[in-house]
């Protein structure tokens, strides 16, 4: 008869209490303290007037590159609260954990893994890395690419306008359902206001990728429900029709972002209703 040893059962018993992917991310979140993670729209289209439209996010979708733009996210999320100076610090093995990398590769492997994605964040100048024995430090730099210092958008320029991403798109895991072109058309999305049209003959031009990965990153984000589409005509007096007709778009409830909690009534009326000075009787 078969019997299982005692250090078997420990090694078994480990493995089933492994921290996951989503569950590291879920603590860095948790850490940051936020609701909402805030992201400058420059990362996604440069602002009019610009001698290209492109932002960063080019670079990952031509490059295929979903590990690079999920980590980029995360990084976002965990320095973007500025508790220690835009930065945050990990061994290798959580950064490969919050990549997902360990699902596939060995422990070493994965930490070689999480460098080199790190490394290629670092290149397009929208981090700064550096290593200790097996500790990681990473500082966000400006979102836009142009490897100035970080600082947290107020949205007052058109250069510091942002979008926002809800913490619970990682702690809900709705973030592991995503292909690169879906991502990339949902952080599309966000940027604009609800019920924008987005032309895929012009996403060349906007974004810098094509028009059949665009129109595919919006089917994938319709099939998972993160978007809703309703259809517009325009009045057209010059077509055969007199009308043209196009799909406009926005996020559906689970990828908004959360509204801040209302206060409740202010502590001076609260103080005032309840304590009324007493009138002696004569």
């Amino acid at each position: 008869m078969k019997t299982t040893s005692h250090t078997d059962q420990d090694m078994q018993k480990a493995e089933e209490s492994r921290a996951t992917g989503r569950d590291t991310r879920t603590a860095v979140l948790k850490r940051s303290i936020r609701a909402n993670v805030p992201l400058r729209k420059t990362f996604v289209q440069a602002p009019p007037g610009a001698a290209s439209r492109h932002g960063p996010l080019k670079q990952f979708v031509t490059g295929r590159d979903l590990r690079g733009l999920k980590a980029y996210l995360m990084i976002v999320a965990a320095c973007s609260n500025g508790e220690n100076g835009w930065s945050t610090r990990h061994d290798s093995a959580v950064w490969a954990r919050m990549m997902d990398i360990q699902t596939t590769a060995t422990d070493q492997s994965a930490r070689t893994g999480a460098w080199r994605t790190l490394r290629r964040l670092e290149s397009r100048k929208l981090i700064t890395c550096s290593r200790s024995g097996t500790w990681i430090t990473v500082t966000l730099l400006r979102e836009d690419g142009s490897g100035q210092p970080y600082n947290r958008p107020v949205g007052k320029t058109g250069e510091d306008l942002f979008l926002q991403i809800p913490a619970t798109f990682w702690t809900k895991g709705y973030d592991e359902n995503l292909d690169l072109p879906a991502l990339a058309m949902l952080l599309v999305i966000a940027r604009e206001k609800p019920w924008s049209a987005f032309p895929a003959e012009k996403a060349p031009d906007w974004y810098g990728w094509s028009a059949d990965t665009h129109e595919r990153g919006l089917k994938k984000l319709l099939d998972l429900e993160y978007v809703e589409r309703m259809k517009a005509f325009t009045k057209a007096p010059l077509t055969p029709a007199g009308y043209t007709e196009v799909y406009r778009y926005q996020r559906t409830t689970i990828t908004r972002p959360r509204k801040p909690r209302k206060t409740a009534v202010k502590s001076t009326i609260t103080k005032k209703s309840a304590v009324r000075p007493s009138r002696s009787k004569g």
